[in-house]
């Protein structure tokens, strides 16, 4: 439960900082936040955690490229 509560804070705060980016860093950011935080939960050894937050970012990226556009 601690790790949960602890990923969800890490996540807020990096979702703060982003004032000065644009719709596809952000979405790069989130995306690979809950990609990180969805393979913690999910059990995933850490390559597996690494992968889901690289793929995570890489479709935050393209989504909000396009609704930037």
């Amino acid at each position: 439960m601690m790790t949960k509560v602890l990923v969800i804070l890490a996540a807020a705060g990096v979702l703060c900082g982003c004032e000065n980016m644009s719709s596809g860093q952000k979405g790069a950011v989130a995306g690979g936040a809950l990609g990180t935080g969805i393979g913690m939960v999910a059990g995933g050894s850490f390559g597996q955690v690494v992968g889901a937050g690289l793929i995570g970012g890489a479709v935050g990226y393209v989504g909000g490229s396009a609704l930037g556009k």
